[in-house]
């Protein structure tokens, strides 16, 4: 069913992101409602990919629902990880580490990056997240929290184990060696955002100069979060490399930071207050990430630089990872930008990206599409010209189309 030429599905999706955009203190109601509403719509008129009615509603859910357990587990397992990371004492050690000036912030954004290459984005940006809101006491500008979500993206963007859809392409054979050139263009943008970002920062809460005294370093909490991250990067590479038919019917990442965050709980009790919050962000992703797997999205345009950079921004706001499953499907593409796009592109609106739920979830004052772009421009800056740099400096050099 068209209306002036656009499917009906697309048109609900497009009014559940606009109500996301228009009511940022209500977005877990209005992503359920407009979910809600595109499941009726496709259950009396169109049905599903795998099906009619309820049969193939329940046909589509089997087929996503590794994903959104994955999902679940991780955004509601790093949350208490970033809190175990706060409670070791360790971001209030920080002032001692960083700069006392705006080039503070940089350095932060630079670990965050160096941090998501090999480690979740959703970690990256936790960490760097609970890091800001000590050294900048309490007080995070909404660009510089953009920031953050950006250089998590950024540097998950060339490594294969740093981002759901690197990974995606590593499943799918293509060589991590093509994918790590999207560095130079996540490099170049980075040079880009983390200056202005920093000075954003910088004149809304300097960094704190020196770090409390008398303080006390919790190593207990220290080994448990690095066991949680171990047992992230380990279960990933792991099941890549042996099983990797084992990632389309269990949510191997999200089980094995679980299964760490229980086994440890006898150590150091997880702070379990974090959850309803968390829970809520979380299930507000899952809804937009459901709903978007539902629209009649069959084939991407014709694969072309040009599109590749579009997709960046389609990003923002539909789901990167059943974009990245089109790509591999299509092919034609250089790999290495559609690394870049699709992982950075989610960063210039606060729910592009799981990475930027997850900071949103500590910082609700970041929910707010208008004030993330306004206050993050750098980020959309960014992007366009560290697209722009790597084709000036690589060329486009497409695979064969499958």
């Amino acid at each position: 069913m068209l209306v002036f030429g656009i499917p009906v599905d697309f048109i609900l999706f497009a009014l559940t992101l606009l109500g996301v955009a228009l009511f940022h203190h209500h977005t877990l109601p209005v992503a359920l409602t407009g979910l809600s509403a595109i499941i009726v719509y496709k259950l009396i008129f169109t049905g599903f990919k795998f099906g009619a009615g309820l049969g193939g509603l329940g046909h589509h859910m089997a087929h996503e629902w590794v994903t959104l357990a994955n999902l679940f587990l991780l955004l509601t397992g790093f949350a208490l990880l970033s809190r175990h990371f706060e409670d070791s004492r360790i971001p209030d050690e920080m002032p001692a580490l960083l700069p006392d000036d705006w080039k503070g912030g940089v350095v932060l954004l630079m670990l965050v990056f160096v941090l998501s290459s090999f480690l979740d984005n959703i970690a990256a940006a936790l960490i760097g997240g609970t890091v800001a809101r000590h050294v900048f006491q309490g007080k995070v500008h909404i660009g510089y929290l953009a920031a953050i979500v950006a250089a998590s993206n950024a540097g998950g963007a060339g490594s294969v184990v740093g981002d759901t859809t690197t990974t995606m392409m590593w499943i799918a054979g293509i060589s991590p060696l093509a994918v790590v050139e999207a560095y130079i263009a996540a490099v170049a943008a980075m040079l880009i955002f983390a200056v202005p970002a920093s000075l954003q920062q910088h004149r809304y809460s300097p960094i704190v100069k020196n770090p409390p005294s008398g303080l006390k370093i919790d190593y207990t909490r220290v080994f448990i979060v690095a066991a949680i991250l171990v047992a992230a990067l380990a279960a990933n590479i792991t099941a890549n490399l042996k099983f990797p038919a084992l990632l389309d019917i269990v949510p191997v990442l999200g089980i094995a930071v679980w299964i760490v965050i229980l086994l440890t709980a006898a150590l150091r009790k997880p702070d379990w207050s974090v959850m309803p919050e968390t829970v809520k962000g979380t299930v507000f992703l899952l809804a937009l990430v459901t709903a978007a797997s539902m629209m009649p999205v069959e084939k991407l345009p014709a694969a072309s630089w040009p599109t590749a950079l579009g997709l960046g921004f389609v990003s923002a706001v539909f789901d990167n990872i059943p974009l990245t499953a089109l790509a591999l499907k299509q092919g034609g593409y250089d790999w290495g930008y559609l690394a870049y796009a699709v992982g950075f592109g989610g960063s210039m609106i606060w729910f592009g990206s799981s990475a930027g739920v997850a900071l949103s979830n500590m910082y609700p004052e970041a929910k707010s599409v208008g004030r993330w772009v306004s206050q993050g421009w750098p980020i959309a800056v960014a992007y366009v010209v560290g697209f722009f740099v790597m084709l000036v400096i690589l060329g486009w050099h497409p695979d064969a189309p499958r």
